[in-house]
């Protein structure tokens, strides 16, 4: 599944609840981090949830970011924003408004304030690790 994907799975769906559940079926796609990748350098500080982040830079120069969380929908959360990012260069995620292509999916309304809060800690923590891997 792309961004846009998922963007016109979100069209599509008839209300929140069917746009959750396809937040928690990515979520339950989305392979966990190993245990030894939970480390204190990997959370995502500012998250009600735990959340762990790493990214590397693949062949291609394509920046892969891989995380994991203890609470579903923040799993979910995770995963719309490593289809957003994934597969891009560094360079270009830094630059990148994810601000703006979150808010096409119209989740600032529908999120709650917290979960809102630590999608913004989980956006700067890929923006670190981009300006990191430049």
């Amino acid at each position: 599944m792309t961004f846009d994907d998922l963007k016109a799975a979100f069209e599509l769906a008839d209300d929140w609840e069917d746009r959750y559940a396809v937040l928690i079926d990515l979520a339950k796609k989305m392979p966990p981090l190993e245990d030894a990748e939970k480390i204190p350098q990997n959370i995502v500080k500012g998250c009600m949830s735990q959340v762990w982040m790493v990214a590397r830079v693949d062949a291609d120069g394509g920046m892969q970011v891989r995380a994991d969380s203890d609470a579903l929908i923040v799993r979910g959360l995770i995963a719309l924003l490593l289809l957003l990012v994934n597969g891009k260069p560094p360079a270009d995620v830094a630059r990148m408004d994810i601000a703006a292509e979150l808010e096409a999916l119209d989740l600032s309304r529908h999120v709650s304030v917290n979960r809102r809060n630590g999608l913004a800690s989980m956006v700067l923590k890929i923006r670190q690790l981009a300006a990191q891997a430049v």
